[in-house]
């Protein structure tokens, strides 16, 4: 069953973003810093209007004032009102750029140091998805906000204040238009993040089963599952565009109180201008100030709506990155393992993802020196034994062993010391051969890092012109697939541990350099106990012990001379492999 990492609350948000500003030097004196100048932006945008409204006094007066010496000082009002805004949006943004980036590292390093079995049981779409959908969500929420919601809270502020400055009649408007904000803001707030976690949760749902679909192609060929998997992925779409239209109903809906709002204060606003200036309190240029002031305000009231949109959706986004680092791994304590010796036991497992058992009543043991086939049809859970004895998946019952210690509590670097698992599907990292190498290794030699890729027959290396400081990866040489292989295979012996799981990691074999490519699988597996996962028969029929699977349980066990004199299932796979060579 899935366990998706929960979605932070806004405590523990709020926990979390506070710790990250601290980690920013400076970061109180450059947001107090921010505020400042944003004010400075805010005050200086106000005496815009005012100053418009004294050019309609002196024109109403005949006043001897000069029209050239206001629009002066309306020129310099809107540079300092511009200059003073774009520098406090420039270091607010600054600062919360940096904030999102160290998240976005905490998260990354808090997911790689998780244990793998918690990253699985989790399901990759969900964590892919928080560090791709949301990042970029969260991202594009702060720069799209962080101006906007500066602007138009400074200058609501400071418009109010200022009215008020004006004449104490103007605080009608706000008593009159601040209840139906508040209403609106209630009912806002009230069904809108529900709706927005909603919808991201589904579509992590959705890239959750697409990845499923994508990776598992080859089983949803073979199995014809195909219209199913697009029933499903179809099915969490349609679920994405549900909840997509009930956020999008619930900005629609604040809306049209917003419009409500900017009606009502208009109106107030039309109201105590005309009664001012009939008792004189006023004069017309102070009122005409004072309406510019509130039709400006439309501007920001309008940029906040659309703006609240943005903000649900970043805040969402960053309540399930914050899901992911709310509850850092904590290093495993060394469980008292013996020296590394290699002895494995798998006693008795089963393990279930939710639906039946995958794998059911599974026992084997392996010496040092040994290596142990398994071999059976897609499906049948050769894949699930191999994560359970690499400790990626935890068993529902039974045990699985390593020198005698349960392999789930062996801290880190026990494990590091015993086991390794090595797939088909490697990935080359971008940089130096060296520095590929080095992550197996830190601190091996050249001389090391040399002698494992010839022992792994990487015949490949001695044509690159610039050798372990050739550039491989998305940057650099493109490795084709057994050369991939066979440099995750130097890696492991770099790694030299005692226990070694492949799952399927020849598979490759059957192309160009098949013969290389067995012979370093064979030096890797050289005493050591290693469990093979056999794409190949001809690879299973070297192993010591072969276990033939099926719908989850071991249907034969035998060396691959019994196997064959008993003409049971792995005689006919090995009839049919053979068939298949001819």
């Amino acid at each position: 069953m899935s366990m998706r990492f929960p979605t932070a609350t806004w405590p523990e948000t709020r926990k979390v973003l506070a710790r990250h500003l601290r980690q920013v030097p400076q970061a109180r004196q450059q947001f107090f810093f921010a505020i400042v100048l944003l004010a400075i932006g805010a005050v200086a945008n106000i005496w815009i209007p005012i100053q418009l409204g004294r050019i309609v006094d002196v024109v109403i007066d005949s006043t001897d004032a000069s029209v050239a010496r206001i629009s002066v000082e309306l020129i310099i009002a809107a540079l300092i009102a511009a200059s003073f805004s774009a520098w406090g949006f420039f270091v607010l943004s600054r600062l919360t750029e940096r904030v999102i980036a160290n998240l976005r590292e905490d998260m990354v390093g808090t997911a790689l140091g998780l244990p793998v079995h918690r990253v699985e049981d989790a399901g990759t779409g969900d964590l892919v998805s928080r560090s791709t959908d949301d990042v970029a969500e969260l991202s594009k929420a702060v720069t799209e906000t962080v101006p906007i919601l500066a602007n138009s809270g400074f200058a609501i502020v400071t418009t109010a204040l200022a009215l008020v400055t004006l004449d104490w009649q103007f605080l009608l408007v706000i008593v009159a238009a601040t209840p139906i904000y508040i209403i609106a803001a209630r009912r806002y707030l009230r069904v809108a993040p529900g709706r927005y976690a909603a919808e991201r949760a589904s579509m992590a749902d959705r890239a959750r089963r697409v990845l499923e679909a994508i990776r598992g192609r080859g089983t949803v060929r073979a199995f014809g599952m195909e219209e199913s998997m697009h029933n499903r992925i179809h099915a969490a779409s349609w679920d994405v565009v549900e909840h997509g239209y009930s956020a999008r109903r619930t900005m629609f809906v604040l809306q049209l109180w917003m419009t409500s709002v900017e009606f009502v204060m208009l109106t107030a606003g039309l109201i105590v201008g005309f009664i001012t200036v009939q008792s004189g309190a006023m004069t017309v240029g102070a009122v005409t100030g004072a309406m510019l002031m509130l039709i400006r305000l439309r501007g920001p009231l309008m940029g906040l709506m659309r703006v609240l949109d943005t903000i649900q959706s970043g805040y969402a986004s960053l309540a399930r990155i914050v899901g992911v680092v709310i509850n850092p791994p904590q290093p495993t304590t060394p469980a008292g393992a013996p020296p590394k010796e290699g002895h494995v036991e798998v006693n008795n497992v089963s393990f279930s993802y939710g639906q039946g058992w995958a794998v059911e009543n599974v026992s084997l043991t392996i010496e040092p020196g040994e290596t142990v086939a398994m071999v059976g049809a897609s499906g049948a859970g050769k894949t699930t034994v191999a994560a359970l004895l690499a400790g990626l998946r935890v068993p529902d019952s039974g045990s699985v062993t390593i020198d005698g210690v349960e392999v789930t509590t062996l801290s880190d670097a026990e494990r590091v010391a015993r086991l390794a698992m090595i797939s088909q599907d490697v990935h080359v990292f971008s940089g130096t051969l060296r520095e590929d190498l080095s992550l197996a290794k830190a601190n091996a030699t050249d001389a090391e890092m040399i002698d494992v890729l010839h022992r792994v027959h990487a015949e490949w290396f001695d044509h690159l012109a610039d050798g372990l400081d050739t550039v491989v990866g998305a940057q650099g040489v493109q490795l084709e697939p057994v050369a991939a292989q066979q440099l995750a295979l130097a890696r492991m012996l770099l790694l030299d541990p005692r226990v070694v799981v492949m799952d399927e990691a020849t598979a490759e074999a059957g192309s160009q350099g098949a013969q290389a490519l067995q012979d370093a699988a064979e030096e890797l597996t050289r005493d050591r106990a290693a469990l093979v996962v056999a794409h190949r028969l001809d690879q299973a029929s070297r192993a010591e012990e072969i276990l033939v699977m099926d719908n989850g349980r071991v249907v034969e066990r035998g060396t691959h001379e019994q196997l064959l004199k008993s003409d049971g299932r792995y005689q006919q796979l090995w009839t049919a492999w053979m068939r298949g060579r001819e």
